[in-house]
């Protein structure tokens, strides 16, 4: 270690932070208390490219759930392309959600798969069997709020379920909605939310994170998820604040692009960017600031 260099061994604390990660268990940790939820409240809806997307996108569902007590219901999408992983990923996503506290629902027994651009453009078949699924679910559920991907998220089932969301909305005559789209693999172009997670918040996302066992042991993405909400700070302060902003006084945040689906199409509810912290409290606050 360079003695001369007095942020040496600052980076060399968050390298042995991530080695003793490695050593925490994956799963098999108490239950954080339940929260108790109110049918009046908005009821939000998180489409799940995958089991663990559900965590990554979780943190303004986690608020919502807790602050405004809603009830926060996840739908996969697929369980991967993995033939001999999708019975194991079902049973991960059960746990992970169950920890939570997230409801889940799923599509039976008629999973979908290949949900990408290309089955869009030369499956249609395929895919117009995926999006009547689709419909049955969004409309059985009937959510206030509505997560998914990002038009621009990388990774092509992500692309997909962007794709597919839209067009099963255009599906739905008189659907109206409020949509937040969510990042990952590729960064939102136009984000106008921040939203701030406490320490202890980020703690149960990535613990839950921690039950999709097959999933993190290939790649420790939940040990990185606190430093890529770190970094959302970064950006957001000035993609969402403006640039040239001031960042904001927390540790913690995800970026969104929020919108109202209303008459086919999704309308712009507010000029610029909000940021969305800890300081405005309770059930007013953070669904005020949504609209």
């Amino acid at each position: 270690m360079d003695s001369s260099n007095p942020y040496s061994e600052f980076v060399q604390s968050v390298c042995k932070n991530f080695v003793t990660g490695n050593e925490l268990p994956l799963g098999q940790m108490p239950k954080p208390p339940a929260s108790k939820t109110d049918p009046t409240s908005p009821k939000v809806l998180i489409l799940a490219p995958h089991p663990d997307d559900e965590c990554v996108m979780g943190g303004l569902p986690l608020r919502l759930m807790r602050e405004a007590a809603s009830e926060v219901v996840v739908l996969p999408i697929t369980y991967g392309s993995d033939t001999k992983r999708k019975e194991e990923r079902k049973k991960e996503l059960h746990a992970a959600c169950s920890w939570i506290g997230f409801s889940l629902v799923d599509f039976g027994q008629n999973r979908l798969d290949k949900i990408h651009p290309e089955s869009r453009q030369k499956n249609t078949e395929h895919w117009s069997n995926a999006v009547n699924e689709l419909v049955k679910s969004i409309e059985k559920i009937n959510p206030d709020i509505l997560f998914f991907p990002n038009a621009t998220d990388w990774n092509r089932t992500h692309l997909g379920v962007y794709l597919l969301t839209i067009d099963a909305l255009q599906k739905i005559p008189g659907a109206e909605v409020t949509l937040i789209e969510t990042e990952f693999w590729g960064q939102i172009q136009n984000p106008n939310l921040m939203v701030e997670n406490s320490p202890e918040e980020v703690a149960d996302l990535v613990a839950a994170l921690s039950h999709h066992k097959g999933e993190v042991t290939r790649n420790p993405f939940h040990l990185r998820l606190p430093a890529w909400m770190q970094d959302n700070v970064r950006r957001g302060a000035e993609v969402v604040g403006g640039q040239g902003g001031k960042a904001p006084d927390f540790d913690f945040a995800t970026l969104y692009k929020v919108s109202r689906w209303k008459n086919g199409q999704a309308y712009q509810i507010f000029e610029g960017g909000k940021i969305l912290s800890h300081s405005q409290k309770g059930d007013a606050d953070i669904l005020n600031q949504l609209q």
